[in-house]
């Protein structure tokens, strides 16, 4: 059982957030919070599996809640949510810790899966906001292939060229003529090679390492 605490200072966000994650059996929230301050202190006592914070909070925000969270033993994976889809918020959730980033209008979906990817490891970058943050971070010169690349079986390759053109695992498994449950281990492996926990982190060491160009 996944074990979450929900932090929003709004009551209809954070309740709604709170049943939609009650209603999967592998979820079970265990807290909620009005404000950072609340948040860290229910961490501290309840010591939950993942945490999701509203970046924007009177008093101690999201992203102050974050780095502190940083600090507890566990450590929590922290995912971060907004309403405002401003690079300040995206950056500074992800520089503070955040392994995830999902904006509030997202389906339902998104945050359950980014629940669930948080507690194996890995992390979730909503796709409105992908593209930006890779054009952020990876926009420079190609460099040498690291090591960790050589590791990549050829499927792989293809898999991570997919993922750096913003490819969904299902767009993915139409394109190569796969099931979308094979993309799905494929991109497992390939964070596990490139020891990296996000999407997003592997379509940054794809550019920056030429596997492909902004011209794709």
């Amino acid at each position: 059982m996944i074990k979450v605490i929900v932090a929003d200072d709004q009551d209809a966000a954070r309740d709604g957030m709170r049943l939609l994650l009650s209603g999967e059996p592998d979820i079970e929230v265990i807290g909620v919070a009005a404000d950072g301050a609340e948040l860290l202190s229910l961490a501290r006592f309840r010591r939950p599996d993942v945490v999701m914070t509203d970046i924007r909070m009177p008093g101690t925000d999201g992203i102050d809640a974050i780095r502190k969270l940083r600090r507890l033993e566990p450590e929590p994976a922290v995912i971060a949510m907004t309403t405002f889809d401003l690079d300040e918020y995206l950056f500074g959730a992800l520089q503070a810790g955040a392994v995830g980033f999902v904006l509030k209008d997202s389906a339902p979906e998104l945050f359950i899966d980014a629940v669930r990817l948080a507690h194996r490891g890995q992390g979730l970058i909503d796709p409105q906001v992908t593209r930006r943050l890779v054009t952020r971070f990876a926009r420079t010169s190609p460099r040498p292939a690291p090591p960790e690349l050589a590791l990549l079986t050829p499927r792989e390759t293809e898999v991570l060229r997919g993922l750096a053109r913003g490819f969904a695992n299902a767009e993915l498994a139409e394109e190569l003529g796969i099931a979308a449950g094979t993309v799905k281990v494929h991109v497992e492996r390939i964070l596990a090679k490139l020891r990296v926990s996000t999407r997003v982190q592997a379509a940054i060491q794809a550019h920056r390492f030429g596997l492909v160009t902004w011209d794709d």
